[in-house]
């Protein structure tokens, strides 16, 4: 009986030793190293979505309209990746229906899919805390490449709330390099099996889009706000977008997934439901589109060079 105590607390201390110690992570130089070389141009054909409301249900067709590819998708409310592996998602029931949803492993089994998005949840930094996003996403890249060797796997970068104690801008800025690199994806890279992944520095180009709002410079548009949606009872939406900013978003995705210009797309799509989306100006579309090509340009983690 002493010696199965022993041997418990033994466990118990190597569990407890394993979730807190400090993470295995990739060097500088072998970050960079890994996207020393941009990735081929490829439109994938299909195209799975994993995450919660920031990647929604519009965004993911307004993309398949710039693309044309085929895309199915499993969201949840506020899900974290650590939620969708442990099959215990919030929102499941009323967030995937047909003909988006098809359940995650059933569909990275297949390896009908040329392309696998993910994000993690906001707050962030409770994600990394609490629900330990480096290694759920290892997890997800493993299995993604079991079904399909060649799949390009992409880590989606959001965004916070407008309200954000610590101010939008200066989180856009920090938590790309501290919280985004240096907490979940060099990490998650330094696990045998996983790389490479790739980054859509949507929370990028979105900060970018709004300083050339602000300093007025894309006609129609006046404010931040005009990004972000409005509750059903009126009141604005601190970190849901409306349709310009998810069109923002479709273009980034664009840009990130297919390694072309989304210079020229058009900019008068559709929500999900076949309804036409609130469109930019010709304009303020083509402004979007080159800030999007700079930024992700910019970006080698996105595996595109301009």
């Amino acid at each position: 009986m002493r010696l199965f105590l022993i041997l418990a607390l033994l466990g118990l201390a190597a569990v407890v030793w394993w979730r807190f110690a400090t993470p295995k992570t990739l060097s500088d130089e072998a970050f960079a190293a890994l996207y020393a070389q941009p990735l081929p141009p490829q439109r994938p054909a299909a195209v799975y979505h994993l995450g919660h409301s920031l990647v929604g249900r519009d965004m993911p067709a307004m993309l398949s309209q710039l693309m044309g590819n085929r895309y199915h998708s499993q969201l949840g409310w506020g899900a974290s990746l650590r939620n969708h592996w442990q099959e215990d998602v919030p929102g499941f029931s009323e967030e995937n229906r047909p003909p988006a949803f098809r359940p995650v492993r059933e569909a990275l089994a297949s390896g009908a899919y040329d392309a696998l998005v993910v994000t993690e949840m906001v707050e962030l930094k409770d994600a990394i805390r609490y629900h330990d996003s480096a290694r759920a996403l290892a997890d997800w890249a493993r299995l993604a490449r079991a079904g399909r060797p060649d799949l390009r796997i992409y880590l989606y970068e959001t965004w916070h709330r407008l309200d954000d104690p610590g101010g939008w801008e200066t989180r856009l800025k920090q938590d790309l390099p501290e919280l985004w690199e240096g907490q979940v994806l060099r990490p998650a890279l330094a696990i045998e099996g996983v790389a490479p992944l790739h980054v859509i520095p949507a929370g990028q180009v979105m900060g970018a889009v709004v300083a050339r709002i602000e300093a007025g410079d894309l006609p129609g548009l006046t404010s931040r706000r005009d990004l972000f949606g409005v509750g059903a009872d009126g009141t604005p939406d601190p970190i849901h977008l409306s349709d310009l900013g998810l069109y923002l978003v479709a273009l980034t995705h664009f840009a990130v997934l297919s390694g072309e210009s989304p210079v020229g797309l058009p900019h008068a799509l559709q929500r999900a439901d076949g309804s036409p989306a609130t469109a930019p100006t010709p304009e303020a579309a083509r402004i979007m589109q080159e800030v999007v090509w700079q930024v992700v340009t910019g970006y080698a983690p996105t595996g595109v060079k301009g």
